[in-house]
């Protein structure tokens, strides 16, 4: 076990592992990929995928793709460097974005975000990212200053298209940026980069219906062009394979009654080719899944249409008018991006309602400092660990059961023992456990917490096993197993919208929780026990769930302890925060964007603003966790 402890130690040491700003460098995570087992066309792949974030994005990568035939193509994927708007001028465009959709529809616009093209789509082979991220840091880094801001915007409308042109002498200025990027990329990653020779501008709107004209140019006359605004040069990637499909998200999870037909879970990607919809009948479409890589039959009303750019990966950001503070791969890019893929969709609820919990810019927390008071309340959300079901797919109950029930692991990453259930292991299908990876990440965030110097009083839970598990794991790393108890809350438990079947999992009881040494409070009492909790139940009703348990966990906890850990879902981190923020929830489209991006371990805080009863985000006290990027 010694050897094992050894191989996560790797993965965990962020803060010391230093990197060439505005690179991906791969370096050391792709030894530790090696030193796992991968191989190295596969650890490459990997990295690349997602950005180059992280060990355990690329795992969680690898893990997921296990089945997908295209895992080892050695087909690269397609590269294109845009420049993106940023500060007053984003928001002018976002809020255009927004009135023209509401007003028009939906154009071709609207399939990728604000932005001028550099260059065009070019290709670039796995092993040669770091050196193609090291040639734009190179050329940004050459050009500092030299950049006229702001740069000047000519609005200009036709039949068919609307946009904002840069101004002719400034725009060669821009081509001539490209072109020694193009440059330094032939010669330090061997590729070969075509600068943009078409007028540069940003497109508006385009493809729209002839009768939309007039309402478009009117908002688009509506934009101040002359914002501030901050460019950042920024590198995205794309799976060539899908460039000509149409992009669907998933919005309801569904499980596979024929072997032709894709396992949905909420969040994905589905990629839709019109010419392989032959093999459809009617309500159904045949596409491939961003998470998985497998290809299959889906229900047409389980997804929606997203942006084209939803599935886009960022290699590197950086700003051309501060080139000093390029932000990295896997950094944010306005505060939208998570896991190395760019959450557009978040662009709104951004704008709308800057105080999402864990995923505000930076300007907008309200930061703890040491002046602030001990005697304030503070509570913590966490979201489980990595689950088992997604790892090891759907099909791991059976390769781990044999027909008297006994568990035996296939897989190093498979906890040695599970519990036992009264109900037999078959209930372990809607509640998973959480794998040794899991474990281990949560063990880490308790540590973190405990080299911050903070304590925490109380611990409530998620009714499910994985919530639980990333409870206990993470007292373990705080020093408090065996002193603290878990206070089940079935209240705390996710959207009930998102659990397949007609019926709820069966949860295990506290007092079997505690006989398989889990430090569970058996004298505990929820204050929304399982019996109040429906099947597929709406989104406000779940939204007021959420509150009234937070609410009334709070009023539990005052003057008995400072601080709170809650630990459930993705979900949780916005359902349980921002509702005691004085704020109204969101609409759900807009939620399960957000709710989709948060990874394993993503941890918010929230500190009560006096005797006020309201609440405001502030900044985790383990900054130095590896869980976010």
């Amino acid at each position: 076990m010694a050897a094992k402890e050894d191989l996560y130690a790797k993965v965990t040491p962020r803060r010391q592992r230093q990197t060439r700003p505005g690179t991906i460098k791969h370096g050391s995570t792709l030894d530790v990929l090696l030193s796992m087992g991968f191989p190295k066309t596969r650890a490459l792949k990997a990295l690349v995928s997602t950005g180059g974030k992280n060990v355990q994005a690329a795992c969680d990568w690898l893990f997921s793709h296990v089945d997908d035939p295209f895992l080892d193509d050695p087909l690269p994927r397609e590269y294109v460097l845009y420049l993106r708007p940023s500060g007053p001028l984003l928001q002018q465009l976002t809020h255009f974005w927004q009135q023209s959709r509401l007003a028009c529809g939906k154009n071709k616009a609207h399939n990728i975000f604000p932005h001028i093209t550099l260059c065009q789509f070019f290709m670039c082979a796995d092993g040669k990212v770091d050196a193609l991220c090291e040639a734009l840091q190179t050329t940004v880094t050459k050009w500092k200053g030299r950049i006229p801001m702001p740069l000047p915007l000519e609005l200009y409308t036709s039949s068919t298209f609307i946009g904002l042109f840069v101004e002719e002498q400034l725009a060669e200025v821009l081509k001539t940026f490209a072109a020694d990027f193009a440059t330094e990329a032939a010669a330090k990653a061997d590729v070969h980069v075509e600068p943009h020779k078409k007028q540069l501008h940003v497109t508006l709107a385009y493809h729209f219906q002839a009768n939309h004209l007039p309402i478009l140019e009117k908002l688009a006359k509506n934009v101040d062009a002359s914002s501030g605004c901050d460019w950042l040069a920024v590198l995205f990637s794309r799976d060539i394979r899908f460039a000509n499909h149409e992009t669907l998200q998933v919005m309801y999870p569904y499980v596979p009654q024929n072997d032709d037909e894709l396992e949905l879970v909420p969040g994905d990607f589905i990629f839709m080719s019109p010419v392989e919809q032959s093999s459809a009948s009617e309500g159904w479409v045949y596409g491939t899944s961003l998470g998985t890589g497998l290809s299959g039959l889906l229900p047409e009303n389980y997804v929606n249409r997203a942006d084209e750019s939803d599935t886009w990966v960022v290699h590197g950001s950086h700003s051309i008018l501060n080139c000093a503070s390029p932000l990295t791969s896997g950094s944010t890019v306005g505060g939208l991006l998570f896991d190395g893929h760019l959450n557009e969709s978040l662009l709104d609820s951004l704008i709308d309602s800057p105080s999402l919990p864990g995923l505000c810019p930076p300007m907008q927390v309200s930061r703890s400092t040491s002046q602030s008071s001990s005697s304030k309340m503070r509570l913590f959300v966490c979201r489980h660990g990595e689950r088992m079901d997604v790892v090891f797919g759907k099909h791991w109950i059976t390769q781990c059961f044999d027909s008297k029930g006994r568990y035996v692991r296939s897989n190093l990453n498979m906890p040695s023992s599970l519990p036992a259930r009264s109900g037999g292991h078959r209930d372990y299908d809607k509640d998973c456990p959480i794998t040794v990876f899991g474990s281990t990440q949560a063990r880490l965030v308790g540590e973190a917490l405990l080299e911050s110097h903070t304590t925490v009083d109380f611990v409530y839970c998620s009714p499910s096993l994985r919530c639980i598990q990333t409870a206990q794991n993470i007292l373990q790393g705080l020093q408090l197993e065996g002193k603290l108890k878990i206070r089940v809350e079935p209240g705390l438990f996710e959207w009930t919208k998102w659990v397949s079947g007609t019926c709820l999992p069966t949860w295990i009881p506290p007092a079997e929780l505690t006989a398989a040494n889990l430090s569970v409070d058996t004298t505990y009492r929820p204050h929304i026990p399982v019996s109040k909790l429906a099947v597929s139940e709406s989104y406000d009703t779940y939204m007021g769930r959420s509150f009234q348990a937070t609410r009334e966990i709070l009023a539990e906890c005052k003057n008995q302890g400072n601080t709170v850990l809650i630990v459930a879902h993705a979900s949780s981190l916005e359902a349980c925060t921002r509702q005691i923020q004085g704020l109204s929830p969101q609409n759900s489209k807009d939620f399960v964007q957000v709710v989709r991006k948060i990874p394993y371990l993503g941890f918010c805080a929230c500190e009560e603003m006096g005797e006020t009863g309201v609440w405001q985000l502030v900044d985790p006290p383990h900054s130095a966790s590896y869980t976010w990027a």
